[in-house]
């Protein structure tokens, strides 16, 4: 069975711990379990949370070494040291084929490793910055929610988490998996969906290519075409669509929509810009447009989502005073944390 181990430190993030603990540690009945989920640290013992509990930790770093998949659900405070104990299991994990995850500022502690330099990796938009100064050998990309390199995966937000465990689920054990999880956590159909479009969002190994993408995220709100993408590639548009579909498995213009689209998702989730203007900031000229757009891929409305996600952060503090100590078995109880931003249903009741 496939091991997943979470390195937890003090003051260890609730929710990023609940990311993983959901997707990975959670038996439910009717879906067969395919991950065995354990959490570890450098001193096992009492770790002390952001919600103002303990949780207690029976393992420690030993855990690593059989570990198939590594997740650092956060590293707090981001400037914090990487202990040399934690350096050296992590690059031995790494060289033996374990996959490392990092969700949110996890991607701080594996940037000390030097694992990332020469490749991308995504982070908290208030982050971003500071970790392009600290780490300039990796290119840092905030507009992605996760990026994938097969062997390393990093996520923006903790929300993005969720998005990156489902996705890592779904290359594991496909898609219809993934969506059994997905619905048993109450979230939206089209959080499953999503993983499979994210899929393609990894990375491509063209330099040039993934440049492009960079250029192209950070223009959004202009009416890009995919000439325009030709144009700066300096390629035709046979040429180009070709590149897309062998690096990414879509055409330039179905990436171009999924990331106005994405971009529209996070000015919903983060702002209260009225539709109409996020319409013109993500390029997709009107609302009319947008609600067509986002509705074809999201499967709901802007406002709809935008009533969901702030309906679902609402209730997300509530979890943390279920508890003042988590069982000692060093597993987070699931019930402890909020499972995702979105999951509106979960607030009714605390039983899954």
């Amino acid at each position: 069975m496939h091991r997943v181990v979470a390195l937890v430190r003090p003051v260890q993030s609730t929710f990023e711990l609940g990311c993983a603990s959901e997707v990975f540690g959670l038996e439910r009945g009717g879906i067969p379990r395919r991950y065995d989920f354990a959490v570890c640290t450098e001193a096992p013992g009492e770790v002390q949370t952001s919600g103002g509990y303990s949780i207690y930790v029976v393992h420690g770093l030993e855990a690593l070494e059989t570990a198939d998949t590594i997740i650092i659900p956060g590293w707090a405070p981001v400037d914090a040291p990487l202990p040399d104990p934690i350096r050296r299991a992590l690059l031995r994990a790494h060289g033996r084929g374990a996959r490392l995850v990092t969700i949110c500022s996890g991607v701080f502690a594996l940037a000390r490793t030097g694992l990332l330099d020469g490749r991308s990796a995504t982070a908290h938009w208030k982050r971003a910055d500071q970790l392009r100064r600290e780490f300039p050998a990796l290119t840092v990309e905030p507009h992605r929610r996760y990026i994938d390199h097969g062997d390393i995966a990093t996520s923006a937000g903790a929300g993005a988490g969720i998005d990156l465990c489902l996705h890592l689920v779904q290359r594991d054990h496909g898609a219809e998996h993934a969506a059994l999880v997905a619905q048993h956590m109450t979230l939206p159909p089209y959080r499953a969906s999503e993983a499979r479009q994210q899929l393609s969002a990894a990375t491509p190994p063209a330099e040039a290519l993934d440049v492009l993408l960079t250029w192209a995220t950070e223009r959004l709100s202009s009416p890009l075409t995919v000439s325009d993408l030709a144009g700066r590639l300096g390629v035709s548009s046979r040429t180009l669509a070709r590149r897309f579909a062998d690096n990414l498995g879509i055409g330039p213009g179905e990436w171009l929509l999924a990331r106005r689209v994405a971009e529209a998702r996070t000015l919903l989730e983060q702002t209260d810009l009225p539709v109409e203007a996020i319409a013109v900031r993500v390029g997709l000229s009107s609302a009319v447009n947008l609600r067509r757009r986002f509705r074809d891929q999201v499967g709901t409305t802007p406002g709809a989502y935008r009533q969901a996600f702030r309906a679902g952060a609402a209730c997300s503090a509530g979890p943390a005073r279920l508890a003042s100590r988590a069982e000692p078995a060093g597993r987070a109880h699931p019930a402890m944390f909020a499972t995702s931003a979105i999951a509106v249903s979960s607030c009714a009741s605390p039983t899954k």
